[in-house]
């Protein structure tokens, strides 16, 4: 039994918080106030200690603010509210209520003249840790109440592999929470391969808080137990394992090859489980055409494979006896599906491990992500907690969350998407809570271009001036979670937290419940929107409402009054042991898989019959647009590799102290290997020019032995920081850092539409024109108006 009885006395605990990052506590009050890591956590992650400083810093969103040329325009035609303005107009601060009724007036107008259709809520972002105050179930329960939006599908994170894994093995989502846990690993894996390693440095976060870090003390508890670690990446240190591990330093983007060739090893040396194919999978004749090489002329050999990947024949070969021999676990990063056929890697590991036979077994078969999250191969108490309910929406239109911008270029383009076509909307008004596109996005020219000339108004929620906020035309100041109460909950995370308010809100910011609750009531939806509670109110019904679902996983949550004084639930479980598909593996009849078969399909009739010519139905190898294979590489040499960085969750606290703090000259730092730096005259310290086609980027060098010849590293978050606000071509140069100014913007497939950000080749060179960054900026504020007639 997991939690704490109800008759158990609660024990209070410090004042806590949460977010993405973990649990903070609370020390000293007012303005000696400060946060610590949580005492509990054995690997707390640092970022989030610079939360309390930057929420009251100088880049918060103090007062509504609306830009000028938008203002002046309102009564008028929109069309010439000087779009292209947007990032270098000056906000005009107003009033709450003028703020609310020109926003509620431009819903209003939208709505009547175009239809719920025009309205694009896709609000794509973390936003905040906190179960109620979540930015985006926030803002698609408000527009569903006023008749809906046009939504977003899938994620950034995992577009390719949340449309592709469903038709051949089970949901992402579902995966997730059934990862096979560490504590078994340790007692079972004798050897682990990642394709893309396993970074504690991603995995300090979880959508809905990590509050207990594992990552770190996983890998240790396997290498102190004899695991064998082989990491097969671009980069040597994405895995840290307190031991040895084996690094076979691959070409990005080839991994998808390197598997079919130790699959075809597999074969060839009759190292593959055929009972298992029989008995769990379906489609495996397919693939063993495949390999062999009779649908197009070239079996998939480790000679083969060894030309696309760069790695020797010879270990290539080595890899597949050595998986065969013993417990082995495959992993793959999340960001082998971000790119070009970025299905293709996912299809090819569940092959492999397919064809070893040890899914289901302890310690054995594959994963999709251990250190992504926190919480990938977390044992600890499984079931849906609190959770604000978004309502129907009754617009059907929606796009791939990575095709925004096609969408803004051209309205009533057809685009397929998992077996279907559908088309673009007409998006009129853009509602933004909770997230930064001009973080995540590819191609951030093209974006910026479309941004500055297709939207007639947009609205954004933000808590600081980040170029989104400036991209805006209403700009409406939100709190942090530093000053709201919440629960922090993440489904197989060790502890529920009461999230308390630690500081009055900066300004006159207000959390995105008020502002929505007024918007509802000027629209008519008030009812609909709030059931007539306020923000305590939805936090004890929510919690309430998770009891009995808590009660059907064994866990006991005491009351919300005994939960809010007491601060913190522990829902470990002790003597767990969660391993993937297991009762699939002992009854796949009486335990099927939710593909159509039931079984794993290596190849999907489903899939095949879309008759997608970049995504057939089985795994393959599909040059990439852009890899170190092409002809590009004589004017790009260098793969761009795009990742998560280790100071922040995306661009989130950018301009905190510790993120500030990795940074060279004021720029995000690139990573070259050594052999490239000298090449080219380079040296750790120098600002250097990032360059291809699409943009070009300044950040500042640093030179390292842990990363393959031939390939760039630049992670992502750096706020956007164009040279020119009124240029969007590709020669307006970012000078800040931002990889997404280089990646390319198109769908990983026609089945998921993914974005495919890791397949970007460039150029570097040193920087002659060393323009100042000024990402952190503040816009122009006009004193505080009312902008009535």
């Amino acid at each position: 039994m997991s939690g704490v009885r109800p008759d158990q006395p609660a024990t209070p605990v410090s004042t806590l918080t949460a977010s993405h990052w973990g649990i903070y506590e609370a020390t000293g009050t007012d303005d000696c106030l400060g946060l610590r890591a949580f005492a509990r956590d054995p690997s707390p992650s640092p970022i989030g200690l610079s939360m309390l400083d930057a929420a009251r810093g100088p880049l918060r969103v103090r007062r509504p603010a609306i830009r000028r040329s938008w203002l002046q325009a309102r009564h008028g035609d929109l069309t010439q509210a000087a779009r292209h303005l947007r990032g270098l107009d000056p906000f005009v601060e107003v009033e709450w209520d003028e703020a609310l009724n020109l926003v509620a007036g431009e819903l209003a107008r939208v709505r009547d003249q175009h239809g719920n259709g025009a309205i694009f809520g896709g609000s794509y972002g973390w936003s905040s840790a906190g179960r109620f105050h979540h930015a985006q179930s926030q803002v698609h329960r408000f527009l569903n109440s006023i008749g809906g939006y046009v939504r977003h599908a899938d994620t950034y994170s995992l577009g390719a592999a949340r449309v592709l894994m469903p038709h051949i093995v089970a949901p992402m989502d579902q995966l997730f929470t059934l990862h096979t846990s560490w504590r078994v690993m340790a007692q079972h894996t004798q050897l682990f391969v990642s394709l893309g390693g396993v970074p504690a440095k991603n995995a300090q976060i979880t959508s809905g808080g990590a509050t207990e870090h594992a990552v770190p003390t996983g890998l240790r508890r396997m290498a102190e137990a004899g695991a064998h670690f082989i990491n097969i990446s671009p980069v040597r240190d994405d895995i840290d394992t307190g031991g040895p591990v084996d690094w076979i330093p691959i070409r990005p983007g080839t991994d998808t090859a390197l598997l079919l060739a130790v699959a075809y090893t597999l074969l060839t040396e009759g190292l593959h489980d055929r009972a298992f194919l029989s008995s769990h999978c379906i489609g495996f004749e397919q693939v063993e055409a495949y390999l062999r090489g009779e649908p197009d002329g070239q079996a998939k050999t480790a000679d083969w494979a060894s030309a696309i990947t760069g790695v020797p024949a010879t270990r290539i070969t080595q890899l597949a006896r050595q998986m065969a021999a013993a417990r082995t676990m495959i992993n793959v990063a999340w960001s082998l599906q971000r790119a070009h056929h970025g299905e293709q890697p996912y299809w090819a590991l569940v092959t492999v491990a397919s064809m070893l036979g040890q899914i289901g077994l302890p310690g054995g078969g594959f994963g999709v992500g251990y250190g992504t999250t926190n919480m990938i191969g977390n044992d600890n108490a499984k079931f849906s907690g609190p959770t604000l309910p978004q309502g129907r929406n009754p617009v059907d239109a929606f796009i791939p969350v990575a095709r925004i911008t096609d969408m803004l270029e051209r309205p009533g383009a057809a685009f397929d998407y998992n077996g279907k076509r559908y088309q673009y909307p007409d998006i009129r008004l853009i509602y933004w809570a909770g997230g930064n596109p001009f973080h995540h996005h590819q191609d951030l020219n093209r974006l910026h271009a479309a941004w500055q000339s297709k939207p007639e108004t947009v609205v954004v929620h933000e808590q600081y001036w980040t170029p989104t906020a400036k991209l805006a035309d209403i700009v409406l100041p939100a709190t942090t979670a530093l000053e709201r109460e919440d629960i922090g909950y993440a489904t197989r995370e060790r502890y529920m937290v009461a999230m308390k308010k630690l500081i009055d809100p900066v300004g006159e910011a207000r959390d995105d419940y008020q502002i929505f609750s007024a918007l509802a009531d000027r629209l008519g939806a008030s009812d609909v929107f709030t059931e007539g509670r306020d923000a305590k109110a939805w936090l004890r019904s929510l919690y309430e409402e998770s009891r009995p679902r808590a009660a059907e996983a064994g866990v006991d949550l005491p009351s919300f009054d005994n939960f809010w004084t007491q601060g913190l639930i522990d829902l470990a479980q002790p003597e767990a042991e969660v391993i993937l598909f297991e009762r699939f593996r002992a009854d796949p009849d009486g335990h099927p898989l939710t593909t159509p078969s039931g079984r794993i399909e290596l190849f999907s009739e489903c899939i095949a019959g879309f008759g997608y010519d970049d995504c057939p139905g089985h795994a393959c190898w599909m040059e990439p647009i852009e890899w170190l294979g092409s002809p590009k590489t004589q004017r790009y040499p260098l793969h761009l590799i795009s990742d998560q960085p280790y100071t922040k969750l995306h661009s989130q606290l950018d301009h905190a102290a510790y993120s500030q703090a990795n940074k060279i000259n004021g720029r995000e730092p690139l990573t070259l290997s050594r052999a490239d730096a000298r090449s080219r005259g380079l040296k750790a310290g120098d600002t250097v020019r990032v360059f291809n086609d699409r943009g070009t980027c300044l950040a500042g060098l640093r030179v390292s032995d842990a990363l393959r010849p031939g390939v760039a590293r630049l992670s992502t978050g750096a706020w956007f920081d164009p040279t020119n606000w009124l240029a969007t071509g590709a020669d307006n140069v970012e000078k800040h850092g931002n990889p997404n100014t280089l990646t390319p913007d198109i769908g990983a497939s026609r089945l998921s539409q993914g974005c495919i950000a890791q397949t970007c080749l460039v150029q570097v060179e040193a920087c002659v024109d060393l323009s100042e960054p000024t990402p952190y900026q503040l816009p122009v504020l006009d004193a505080l108006a009312s902008s009535s007639p």
